[in-house]
């Protein structure tokens, strides 16, 4: 007959496993763990019968209790809707001068444009409206359409090339690709905007500024510092959407350059976009855009 071998401190069997001298004993399951089983047990099956739990086809349990969270969850809304109801009403009916004198009303619409900004804009225009690559700084005082929130309000609601009938509409024509000027003349007019940051030479009698002259003046100006209202941007300056560079201005003069600006309206509540168009004239740092 076997004798079963036995710790001589805890007096437990062991199981005969040996690991390198350390011998595993044969210890029951504290007492702690099957009550702590046996409890969490008990509440699953409480739990099954006050709570809605079981899917059943296009419904489900309801419970003893009746719990409904949809419920719970649309009342919160309408409760935090119709605690925003009034100064979101003061910021979708009152002027721009009015809600940037009253610091409560900035102080609630820039804590909401903060996140607007992040879902509608942010993946274009960058972090603080840094800008990105084909897409315009916002951080800056350089605007091709105003940088006031009543035209930035304009823009975010109509957008630029979008689809309302009353959206801004900028347009930069291919003047290789539509056969508007030749490939020499691209050229020669590719180095005229290289040289402009220098200053239009008044009277200038080279043949880059009368194709200039000819072709992109009346959108650039004829100083080449841009149209603001028109889109046309200021060309005598090192701020640039698409490159500054020889190869890019080449490609720009070329196929010409269709940038789009998504409309809000119809997204966006009027209070949502008038908020966001504050938000965006405070990026705007005066002097912070590059010359050269």
């Amino acid at each position: 007959m076997s004798v079963t071998e036995r710790d001589p401190l805890s007096g437990y069997a062991t199981t005969g496993h040996d690991w390198n001298g350390i011998r595993e004993l044969n210890a029951p399951v504290p007492r702690v763990v099957l009550w702590f089983l046996a409890v969490t047990h008990i509440y699953a099956v409480v739990a099954w019968m006050l709570f809605p739990t079981w899917p059943l086809g296009a419904t489900y349990t309801k419970g003893l209790l009746g719990g409904d969270q949809q419920t719970a969850v649309a009342a919160d809304i309408a409760a935090a809707t119709a605690a925003r109801a009034g100064w979101l009403t003061a910021m979708a009916t009152q002027d721009f001068g009015t809600i940037r004198a009253d610091p409560d009303l900035m102080a609630r619409a820039m804590a909401s444009a903060a996140p607007l900004f992040g879902q509608n804009c942010r993946v274009c225009h960058g972090a603080g409206g840094v800008g990105g690559a084909d897409f315009p700084r916002l951080s800056d005082d350089i605007w091709l359409w105003g940088g006031t929130a009543e035209e930035i309000w304009a823009t975010l609601r109509y957008g630029i090339k979008a689809t309302d009938p009353d959206t801004r509409v900028a347009q930069m024509p291919a003047f290789g690709r539509d056969g508007l000027l030749t490939r020499p003349e691209i050229a020669v007019l590719t180095d005229c905007v290289l040289t402009l940051g220098k200053g239009v030479i008044p009277d200038d009698p080279s043949e880059g500024a009368a194709l200039f002259e000819a072709n992109c003046a009346g959108c650039h100006g004829e100083d080449a510092r841009g149209l603001e209202g028109t889109g046309a941007p200021n060309l005598t300056d090192a701020d640039w959407i698409y490159g500054g560079d020889a190869a890019t201005i080449r490609m720009t003069l070329l196929n010409g350059r269709q940038g789009v600006m998504p409309a809000r309206d119809g997204r966006l509540s009027d209070a949502e976009i008038r908020m966001m168009a504050l938000y965006v004239e405070g990026l705007s740092t005066p002097g912070a855009g590059d010359a050269r």
